[in-house]
């Protein structure tokens, strides 16, 4: 049997139309736009008008998506959505997303991993691609994080903004082009340094968990920077290696947007030059399972794709979550 590869044939993104800016924050927290920049990189987030929900987002990133590929909703064989924000416990985003786009040949489901969410989608979405079960695979990216921050917390509230960005997945006409290889993993030893304590089953909501404000999200900056910059080198430089790639045969490096500081740390250990490295972290923040979606859409829109690319996207997030994919860009410039 001919292998068959996976590869990324549209992409699409979703941003809420209001933009917060650094010194919009000045006005309601005791920051400033220089204290943020130098420690984050991060100059403005969009945030979602409350009310909307995640779906809202998510659906018209896939619409995006699947309006520039010229494919028909019903097409679709499968819907995954990574995401850490859904409208509800249940149903799954998924499910909402195939209802409001009308994709209703297509069944799916939502991935949860942290801000590797969207990353962990993409290697699950390859896998049916490759079983040659199926043809067409949406993968969305979506998170409305705006929902978890606490106005009194500045080390977390001018982190993370809210965004979609959706990817369509298709067998490769070409058999070197498409998802290469990948690499994740998780460590549940991390999963105290970067949480939301209520919310879920074991701590449902009550009055005394949102007096004592467990529903926002809570992180230990340090650690998680330590190991963020650790484990998202290492399995990137893992999967150069295994796959024969040197730093100047890369052409592409697509981070998790996570912190500026990060990404350029990052980028050092694995001794690659930062004009290969798309950053987009100071428009649009973190926006967790957005983050890589976007990126490629703007690395797309910007130019900095063309066919036959060495691409390697990598993200780390709570949980702990890890992970590198390696891909050649099958997409073509003037489709």
């Amino acid at each position: 049997m001919s292998l068959i590869r996976a590869a990324i044939t549209s992409l699409g993104k979703f941003l809420p139309e209001r933009v917060v800016t650094n010194k919009d924050l000045e006005k309601i927290m005791d920051t400033s736009d220089e204290w943020i920049v130098q420690r984050t990189g991060i100059r403005q987030r969009h945030f979602l008008d409350p009310g909307l929900g995640n779906s809202y987002m998510a659906s018209r990133a896939a619409t995006d998506c699947l309006t520039r590929a010229g494919v028909s909703p019903s097409e679709i064989d499968t819907i995954i959505v990574g995401t850490i924000s859904a409208d509800n416990p249940f149903p799954s985003t998924a499910c909402i997303i195939q209802e409001m786009i009308g994709a209703d040949n297509a069944w799916g489901f939502d991935l949860t991993a942290g801000c590797s969410g969207f990353l962990f989608a993409l290697i699950t979405g390859a896998q049916f691609i490759e079983s040659g079960r199926y043809r067409k695979v949406l993968v969305v990216g979506s998170d409305m994080n705006s929902m978890y921050l606490n106005p009194e917390d500045r080390s977390t509230y001018v982190i993370f903004g809210d965004g979609a960005g959706a990817v369509l997945l298709e067998p490769s006409a070409d058999p070197e082009l498409g998802i290469i290889d990948f690499m994740s993993q998780i460590d549940g030893a991390g999963g105290q340094y970067l949480t939301v304590k209520a919310g879920g089953s074991k701590r449902p909501a009550t009055f005394e968990t949102v007096q004592n404000k467990e529903h926002f999200v809570q992180q230990d900056g340090r650690t998680v920077f330590k190991f963020a910059v650790k484990n998202m080198a290492d399995v990137s430089v893992a999967i150069m290696k295994r796959n024969n790639i040197g730093s100047d045969d890369l052409d592409l490096f697509v981070p998790h947007q996570a912190n500026l500081r990060i990404i350029e740390a990052c980028a050092k250990r694995m001794k690659i030059s930062p004009d290969i490295v798309i950053v987009n972290i100071d428009k649009y923040a973190n926006t967790t399972c957005g983050t890589l979606p976007l990126a490629l859409c703007d690395a797309e829109e910007q130019g900095r794709l063309k066919k036959g690319d060495r691409v390697i996207a990598a993200a780390f997030g709570a949980g702990f979550t890890w992970g590198s994919v390696y891909f050649r860009w099958a997409m073509d410039r003037d489709r």
